[in-house]
Formats: C-alpha cells, sequence, structure tokens
C-alpha cells in the first residue's frame, strides 16, 4: 500500500514538470509525438528510479530528457544520408519541416502554453533542425531554458567552456538564418490578412511590397505531393509562387502556428495545407508550408474551425 501510495504522490510531482519537459523536448525534437513519446519514458525511468536524495527533482528530470533528445537526434543523423541543412539548401527537396503546434487565436490550450509563450516559429525549429545534435542541445537548453553550462558540459560530454563555445556557434547561426518574429501579433496578421488580399486580387506588385527581399518559403510536400516539396528565396520568386495559388485564398483561415500568425487551407472540410509566416518589421521574412497529406492526417484541426 506505502509502494502504490509513493507511486502516486511521484506521478504528481512529474506532472508538475510535464509542460516544461514537452516544451524542452518539442525544441530539441521539432516533433510534438516523439516530444510526448520522449516525455513518457522519463515518466518511465522516474518510476524505476530511487529519487529520494534528488533535490532538484525538475533538473533531474530535465537532464533525462535531454539525454534521450540528444540520443534521438544522434540515431536520426545515422539514417540520414545526407544532412538536412543539405537538403534544405538543395532546389530538388527541403527536409521534414518540424511538427507545428496550431490553436485558435485566444483559444490556446493550457498544457501548449509553454510551447507557445515565446512564439517558437517553424523557421526558428527549421534552423535548429540544421544544428549538430551537441550544439542544439546547448543551444535549447541554456538560451531558451537557462541550464546553465556547468549542467549541460556532461550531456554532451564536453567541460563548461567548450559547452560555451557550441552555444555560441550555434546562437551564431540561428541568429544568421531565423528571423526574429515581430512581437506584436496584431501586426503579424495585418501582414498575413493583407498577403492573401494581395493574392486574391493578383496584385504581384503588393505581394512583392509585402515580402523581404531576402523571403525565403519553404514547403513540403511530402511524397503524395512531391512537385509542392520545395525551397524558393526572393521576393518576387515568392510572389510568383504564391500567385499560382491564386484559387485556394478563399479557403483560408486565420490560426496560430507555434503562437504566431498563419493560416489553415480548409476545402470542403478537408485540411488541404498550413501556412506559417514570420514576419518581421512588418514584412514576411519567411513562409514554411506543410502540404503532404501524411502529415495533415497527423493534425487534429477540427477544434480550430
Amino acid at each position: 500500500m506505502t509502494d502504490i501510495r509513493g507511486q502516486e504522490l511521484l506521478a504528481l510531482r512529474f506532472e508538475e514538470h510535464r509542460s516544461h519537459l514537452r516544451a524542452v523536448a518539442y525544441r530539441m525534437l521539432g516533433s510534438i509525438g516523439e516530444a510526448e513519446d520522449t516525455v513518457q519514458e522519463a515518466w518511465l525511468r522516474l518510476s524505476r528510479t530511487d529519487v529520494g536524495d534528488v533535490e532538484n527533482l525538475g533538473g533531474w528530470l530535465t537532464t533525462v530528457v535531454a539525454r534521450l533528445c540528444l540520443n534521438g537526434l544522434r540515431s536520426r543523423g545515422t539514417r540520414r544520408e545526407d544532412s538536412l541543412e543539405a537538403r534544405l539548401d538543395r532546389p530538388d527537396g527541403a527536409g521534414r519541416m518540424p511538427d507545428p503546434v496550431l490553436s485558435r487565436e485566444g483559444a490556446v490550450d493550457p498544457q501548449d502554453e509553454v510551447l507557445l509563450a515565446d512564439s517558437v516559429g517553424l523557421a526558428l525549429l527549421v534552423v535548429l533542425e540544421s544544428l549538430a545534435p551537441a550544439e542544439r542541445l546547448a543551444f535549447v537548453l541554456h538560451d531558451m531554458f537557462a541550464v546553465p553550462f556547468e549542467e549541460i558540459a556532461p550531456m554532451v560530454d564536453r567541460t563548461p567552456a567548450a559547452t560555451r563555445q557550441l552555444a555560441s556557434r550555434a546562437r551564431r547561426r540561428v541568429q544568421g538564418r531565423a528571423p526574429v518574429p515581430d512581437p506584436d501579433l496584431a501586426r503579424q496578421r495585418e501582414a498575413v490578412s493583407a498577403f492573401f488580399a494581395a493574392t486574391r486580387d493578383g496584385d504581384f506588385d503588393a505581394l512583392v511590397a509585402l515580402l523581404h527581399p531576402d523571403v525565403v518559403l519553404r514547403s513540403d510536400g511530402g511524397v503524395a505531393r512531391a512537385r509542392q516539396t520545395v525551397v524558393l528565396t526572393g521576393a518576387r520568386t515568392v510572389a510568383s509562387q504564391a500567385s499560382l495559388y491564386r484559387g485556394l485564398a478563399p479557403f483560408v483561415r486565420p490560426v496560430l502556428v507555434n503562437g504566431a500568425a498563419g493560416v489553415v487551407c480548409v476545402v470542403e472540410d478537408r485540411l488541404v495545407s498550413v501556412m506559417a509566416f514570420t514576419v518581421t518589421d512588418g514584412r514576411i521574412t519567411a513562409i514554411d508550408v506543410i502540404a503532404d497529406p501524411d502529415r495533415l492526417g497527423d493534425l487534429d484541426f477540427a477544434a480550430l474551425l
């Protein structure tokens, strides 16, 4: 009876940290499903471990989740013939984008608040995917969750000074490639609404004006829509691509994608695509599109409509 009561108390203590652990795993893995599996594995390890002398259970669990994520990223890397960064830069196929977190504006699930709090856009998650596993771990834990380098160092088998260098290198790459979104959601929404108004009107010049000169459009069409798997750069190129989808503009509905302005395209109650926008200084700097039917089928969008 005592053991049962002890497990119940341990489970309650674990639940206090679940949202934080999900956020860490999601930023590390870029997949909601994999993040949930990792957190569940952390619970299983906790339930089999005597943590009576552990003073900081949250820190202990964060370490467990971080190590599981690091192992997952390394295992994922050995299964690839080339890096995601190389595939993202190749015109014949973008790498798999992270799974998005969708929500209606003003109706965020409390369990997702920690994921959405800083509007982690798909553009940033795509750049994180290009980092080496150890770099990603150091950057995510230190820069996003304020974990000291002294605690991260043992996870990556480096000294604190070397771990600091890992995070610094990752930070430079992120800052160089991932635009920072405007914190004002209304300003983001204004730019996205104007984008689709110009698309519906076929106003090419207005589209170009809304886009940053170095805007990047990444689209994942999967196997079924391989022709939609592209990486495009430049305002005029992206504006030309947007014009091709003029007929879909009336079917878009505003949602939050990872806490930032985005849309879902729904035709006859069928989810056709998810589009995430990064808006900086009032101009669109990145557009990330998921049109892969297999991935869209895993998203629960009915509650958004």
